[in-house]
């Protein structure tokens, strides 16, 4: 194993330990590119929200130049220029050998310029916008290191529907964190409907309002999630089984969100260790069957859902 694969490996190790599980299912190749591609998306996450590997978030003051400086590593990174820093240079190794387009990289640190800017959704739709720059085009982006070719557009929207679901699921999880350090992604007419001023979703006064906010949340990442597993059919087995896994471990966070009502926020929902042992197990045989019965037939339609690509 390289350094860089060494340092990337390390990185998601400590950032998320649910999809450093979910990788460890790749093959090799496939779990070092998607490790450094991790990588890169962790640290750009980190430098704007003013965290370590996901965690701590702070409030920083030069978020503007934070960004600028994120598009100019980057873009310089696929140019083929030298990075002096082992993240982008890992990046560009992965960017490079599984083509992945620049647009999608931008597009990327565009959904962290929502985050810089303060914005704030009035519709689901306008939601979706953020989630696709956050999320759905890393599932995108990861689908191509899977070997999905890049005008494959079918598989690619199956993916983009993946990680549209998990940001929704991410966002109802943490509706009351991402509320006390300013961030509200809830739609706004969904919070008006509910009499939930934006500046006071943190208040225990609206606990029992924001319940019913993140069950509806978690309603809307249902479609994305049922769409995304007929990409699995078009992977390779070990990575439709990882990504499988991946699925019903976050899917499970929203279930346990919605189960745990008004109460969800008193400590952060977690998986537990045998819940995510169960959802691998799982997603090998969900896996299974999209390589033998999924891939006899033709798969649905998808349905007339929000979608970037």
């Amino acid at each position: 194993m390289s350094d860089l694969e060494d340092q990337s490996r390390a990185a998601i190790q400590k950032g998320s330990k649910s999809f450093a599980a979910a990788a460890a299912l790749f093959d090799a190749q496939t779990r070092a590119d998607a490790e450094m591609l991790y990588a890169w998306c962790r640290h750009c996450d980190d430098v704007i929200d003013g965290q370590t590997l996901g965690h701590g978030m702070s409030p920083v003051a030069d978020g503007p130049a934070r960004l600028e400086a994120l598009y100019a590593h980057t873009r310089a990174a696929l140019a083929g220029e030298t990075p002096t820093d082992p993240v982008f240079a890992a990046f560009q190794t992965v960017a490079l050998r599984r083509a992945i387009p620049e647009r999608y990289a931008l597009d990327m640190i565009d959904g962290f310029a929502m985050d810089v800017a303060g914005r704030r959704y009035r519709t689901l739709d306008e939601l979706l916008e953020y989630c696709w720059g956050v999320a759905g085009v890393v599932g995108t982006m990861m689908a191509l290191v899977m070997g999905v070719k890049p005008d494959d557009l079918p598989t690619l929207r199956r993916a983009q529907d993946l990680g549209l679901g998990f940001q929704l699921t991410n966002i109802a999880r943490d509706i009351v964190e991402d509320a006390r350090n300013g961030r509200v992604y809830v739609p706004g007419d969904w919070l008006a409907e509910l009499g939930v001023p934006a500046d006071a979703v943190a208040e225990p006064a609206h606990r029992a309002a924001v319940a019913v906010l993140a069950r509806r949340l978690v309603a809307a990442a249902e479609p994305y999630y049922a769409s995304a597993r007929w990409g699995l059919r078009d992977l390779p087995v070990r990575s439709a089984w990882a990504i499988a896994a991946a699925r019903g471990v976050y899917r499970q966070i929203g279930l346990d969100v919605v189960a745990a009502g008004d109460r969800a926020w008193d400590e952060r929902v977690v998986v537990s260790g045998r819940m995510k042992a169960w959802r691998a197990l799982q997603g090998g045989l969900v896996a299974l069957r999209a390589a033998t019965l999924d891939r006899r037939g033709q798969a649905p339609a998808r349905p007339a859902m929000w979608s970037r690509i």
